[in-house]
């Protein structure tokens, strides 16, 4: 199984770290993008570990979700791909989406 990012999840997870560094924490920064790239290396394995996205309109059952420290990623799980769709901080305003 593959697992692919949608350029905006690419661009969230970047954001955020360098949010982090930005703010001299730059030890956190690498484990906190370690702990989420270790977690979405794992999927494969079992992809259906995390509970359904609450937060995905019209969920088919394929959008979950998990959480690290304050960050959530949400990803797609279909038949042959795992496709990590969004990543963002928990205590930003929550829009089903």
């Amino acid at each position: 199984m593959e697992i692919k990012w949608n350029k905006v999840a690419i661009k969230q997870l970047l954001d955020a770290i360098k949010f982090i560094e930005e703010n001299y924490f730059y030890s956190y920064a690498a484990e906190l993008e370690r702990k989420i790239l270790t977690r979405i290396k794992g999927l494969p394995a079992n992809p259906n570990v995390y509970p359904l996205d609450k937060y995905r309109r019209k969920n088919d059952g394929t959008y979950h979700a998990f959480e690290i420290d304050d960050y959530r990623v949400s990803y797609r799980s279909k038949k042959n791909e795992i496709r990590i769709v969004r990543v963002r901080h928990t205590s930003r305003k929550v829009r089903k989406y």
